[in-house]
Formats: structure tokens, sequence, C-alpha cells
């Protein structure tokens, strides 16, 4: 029989504040974080807009040289991955090889990688840059590098690696992580997922497919799910970390639970790199399964915290799904996207959304859609339109939906309140 896993530590490092209680603060009170495009030049890009992080590495606890030597992603995650640790009261506490390392990631050491190829290459013009190459260049080629990096941090020798399928590898990582535990592989897991894609070379990839707002004007309200005047999401950057633990560790430890992850499960469209199909069978297909999973009807959901990443096709897409996967229920749940607020992280996300689950079942608040001013007629359930909604929160889905086809969705429950 599998077992339980509960969420018993959250570490966040988001636009708009670093840790869990600046982001929630932020997404209660409906404010944004996305601004003017700044950690680059703007100007080249059709997209100028993005959520980016305040974020000085020292100031977050980290050493000088781990400030000079780790990605920037690298760094959000050693410091969410400290804020859960210490949250949880976990360290030392589980036999290091009964502890493992699950981190997401969409586009890795992106930007270091970037950073320093410009510099050693004179932006492209030499090809023989070997010889003047830092010895941290490897490890910013290889997204394995974060997890190892996490891993060492704890003295975690348990199984541990990266989950990268794009925009849902947040949602992936945690649920792969909750596997590790269910089967009895592992005790205990630090998992989540970081991305910091604020680079050129990422701007350029989504200016290229025209995915992104052009809201330069009004770059506070230039993320806006499920409104007719939405033009694409806006890129952001961030973090989010978990400790999660079986039934066992908890009770032995006394820890306290934010929820128990119920169910998850993931599909995979197997149709188009950037394209969806308008029916969302696909993520409506993860839905259901989760729910089966969580033993849960879609009527016991209190909350859906969707993907809506403010393009026209995955709001009707994910709406859709939504229709086919709770029936009914759709038409009664709440339902709200938080990359309104924080944008869209690619593969952090799914993570920074589950926290917000997290804390929702913690504080019985539902965060809105911010700028959800003027309603699609062609959306029509209930999206928490600009403010926070105070009710209770038992049961909560989310859902993620990526480049590539992958649609993935997890069930979280309070354990006392269902119980």
């Amino acid at each position: 029989m599998s077992r339980r896993v509960f969420i018993t530590g959250v570490g966040v490092v988001a636009p708009g504040g670093v840790g869990r209680d600046a982001f929630w603060d932020l997404l209660t009170q409906g404010r944004t974080a996305t601004r003017r495009l700044s950690l680059c030049d703007p100007e080249p890009f059709r997209s100028q807009v993005a959520a980016e992080v305040d974020f000085r590495a020292e100031a977050a606890g980290l050493t000088e040289q781990q400030s000079v030597e780790l990605d920037r992603a690298a760094q959000f995650a050693l410091v969410a991955a400290r804020e859960a640790v210490e949250d949880a009261g976990w360290r030392d506490t589980c036999p290091p090889d009964r502890a493992g390392v699950v981190l997401g990631s969409a586009v890795g050491a992106t930007t270091k990688l970037e950073e320093v190829y410009r510099q050693l290459s004179v932006d492209g013009s030499l090809w023989d840059v070997i010889p003047d190459s830092p010895a941290q260049l490897y490890s910013y080629f290889v997204p394995s590098s974060f997890a190892s990096g996490i891993a060492r941090e704890f003295g975690v020798t348990g199984q541990s690696g990266v989950v990268s399928t794009g925009c849902t590898s947040g949602i992936d990582a945690v649920g792969n992580a909750w596997e590790l535990i269910q089967d009895g592989i592992l005790d205990s897991v630090v998992c989540g997922a970081t991305d910091a894609p604020i680079s050129p070379i990422t701007v350029a990839c989504f200016d290229t497919i025209k995915a992104t707002s052009t809201y330069n004007d009004t770059p506070e309200t230039a993320s806006r799910p499920f409104d007719a005047t939405r033009g694409g999401f806006v890129l952001g950057e961030g973090s989010a970390m978990f400790v999660l633990e079986s039934e066992e560790s908890v009770l032995r430890r006394g820890a306290r639970v934010y929820g128990e992850i119920k169910g998850y499960a993931s599909r995979c469209n197997a149709y188009h790199m950037t394209g969806l199909k308008a029916d969302g069978r696909e993520l409506a297909q993860a839905v259901t399964a989760a729910l089966t999973q969580a033993r849960m009807d879609p009527g016991e959901l209190d909350y859906v915290n969707a993907h809506g990443s403010g393009t026209k096709q995955n709001d009707r897409h994910e709406t859709a799904a939504l229709k086919a996967s709770l029936g009914t229920a759709a038409r009664h749940v709440p339902i709200s996207s938080i990359k309104s607020m924080v944008g869209h992280s690619l593969g952090a996300i799914g993570s920074l959304e589950i926290a917000a689950c997290a804390l929702a079942l913690r504080h019985d608040v539902i965060p809105p859609t911010a700028n959800l001013t003027r309603p699609d007629p062609e959306l029509d359930l209930d999206y928490v339109p600009v403010h926070a909604r105070k009710q209770r929160t038992d049961g909560i889905l989310t859902t993620g939906s990526g480049f590539g086809g992958f649609q993935s969705a997890m069930v979280l429950a309070d354990p006392e309140k269902r119980s």
C-alpha cells in the first residue's frame, strides 16, 4: 500500500519579494510584480516587460563565492531550499540515505551560460574559448548541478535528480518526489523548481513565436489571464522549494504540515511543440487521474489554481479541460491564475503555484486573478477577478501546461479538515 505524503516546509524566492511571507502578501493583496525589463536591454525586443526578483545574493545569505560562481537560478533554489528546511525543522532529522532531492528546471543555467560564453568569445566572434573558461562553465551546461548543489548543502545521499519538462517541470518535480516517498524509496525529499530565464537568448526565443505580452507601456497590467484583452504571458523568474515527508516521518518528528499531496498525474498530447488542442483532452485526463488517485470527486474541490498563462489558446484550452474533467463542478469552483501577479517563470512556476496552494490551505484564502477587468465571453467560469477571496479550502487542484505538449495536475488537501 502506498504511503501518505505531506508538505512540511515551504520556501520561496519570487517577484515581489524574497520569502514565502512576502510572496503570500503579494498574492493576497492582488499586487503585480510585472515591470519593464531591466535584467537585460529591453530595446531590441518585441516584448519588453518581465516579472523580476529583487534579489541580492549576499543579503539573502549566500557567500561572496556563491554569489559570483552560482547561476542566478541556482542561487534562488538554494535560498528557497534553506527557507523550506528551516520552516520544516527538518535538517539532520532523517538518515542521509533515506532523503533525496528532486529539482525541476526548464532552462537550467541559461543566464550564466550565456553571460560567460559571450564574455569569453567576445560576443561570439571567437570559438576557441576553452583555455580561458572558468571551472564552473561545465556546471552551467548541465542542469544536474542544481540538484547536486542542494544535496551537498543538506548532506543528502539518497536518490536525487532533475526533471525538465518545460513549463510543467515544477509540478512534475514535486510529483516525482511524491512518488519516491509513496513507493517507500525515500522518507523525505527536498524538492521544487527554479528558473532564472530573463536573458537575451530566452527573450528572443519567445519573441520569435509571439507568445509574450507586448503591453510595454503598461507593464504592471501586462499579464491578463482569462481577460478579453489578454495578449500573451509575461516572462518571470523565481523558485519554490519544499520538504516532503512520509506520514511516519511527520508523526515521528511531530511536524506541522501545510497539507497532503493526494494525487498527481501527467500526460503528453503528442501534438505540437507550442500548439494546443482546443478540447484540452490530455489535461482533462491528467486532472481526472489525479482526482482518482486522491479518491476525491470534482465537487470536493474548493479551489483550482490554474496554469492561466494569458495566451488566448491556453486559456481556452484550460477552460475546456476543466469543464470536461470537473463536469458541473467547474461552474461552481473558484479558479485563478497567480501568473497575473508573478509572471510565468517557466519551469519554476509549477512549484510557485504549489506554494500558493499550500498557503491557501493554511490560511483559507484564494488568491485572485489580477488584471481581469474585461471578462472574455468565451471563458465563462469563476476566475476570481482582482480581489482575493476568503473561504474554506479543504481540497485544491493545481494544473500545468508546458511547451512540448506536457499536461500535469496535482491534488492537495488539508488532512485535518478532511479527516
